[in-house]
């Protein structure tokens, strides 16, 4: 259902390094390429649960000591009050879709953005709140920056940046709140994904769980759920009491 790039992404990030517990439903390896910082992260996608751990945090959580399972993992989490960031949604277009992502009828003035717009994008940031701007992470200096206007006036922005260094295309998206609901932000959309599949990326956008708008804007753009991916927040220097 997803192009490649995504699905051999996703399976190398779950493969690397020691395997420490496999079956069909529940995967753990204990990777020695996570940074410092990063303590461990989960992906979970059709009922399947795949964790990527830093090495010193796997010998904290001994897993060896019994048979091992999703349930039994959360569990020593728990026990060693490891805390999760909160787990994303991530969402992909199917294969091939990008001949399908055409511009809205009559079309909307959804343009690519450039340094030359600066103003309308400073204007547009202080229009916006410090959560939803923060939430969104749109920035004019990322690697792909697309907007919508209301005659000259920036209405929707939405910016790209590559995920981890690959084919993957990390998507942030916000909207004023007087134009939410009114289609710019699927156009929007729209228009930096296909451009962003022109130049042999695949568009990811995620959100959190309790986020209904965003998830409602996913499904009205055409995006279909991967799964749920989440970061552990453990201090791997200390033992946790």
């Amino acid at each position: 259902m997803f192009s490649s790039i995504i699905t051999a992404f996703w399976k190398q990030s779950y493969s690397t390094g020691d395997k420490l517990y496999s079956d069909a439903d529940f995967s753990i390896y204990a990777n020695p390429e996570l940074d410092e910082g990063e303590s461990g992260t989960i992906l979970t996608t059709e009922g399947k649960t795949a964790v990527s751990l830093h090495p010193q945090l796997a010998d904290r959580l001994d897993l060896h000591s019994e048979p091992m399972s999703d349930a039994v993992f959360r569990q020593k989490l728990v026990e060693h009050k490891i805390a999760f960031h909160g787990a994303d949604y991530l969402f992909y277009f199917p294969a091939g879709v990008a001949a399908s992502l055409a511009p809205a009828e009559p079309p909307r003035n959804v343009r690519r953005l450039t340094a030359d717009d600066e103003a309308a994008f400073t204007e547009f940031c202080a229009a916006s709140s410090e959560d939803d701007l923060d939430a969104a992470y749109v920035e004019l200096d990322h690697w792909l920056v697309f907007g919508a206007f209301d005659g000259d006036r920036l209405v929707c922005a939405a910016s790209m940046y590559s995920w981890q260094e690959t084919k993957i295309a990390d998507m942030g998206i916000l909207t004023l709140p007087a134009y939410r609901g009114k289609g710019y932000a699927r156009d929007t959309v729209h228009a930096i994904s296909k451009h962003a599949i022109s130049l042999g990326f695949e568009p990811q956008y995620r959100c959190q769980l309790d986020n209904q708008a965003s998830v409602s804007l996913a499904k009205s753009a055409g995006l279909s759920l991967f799964g749920t991916w989440d970061n552990l927040l453990p201090d791997l220097g200390t033992e946790n009491s």
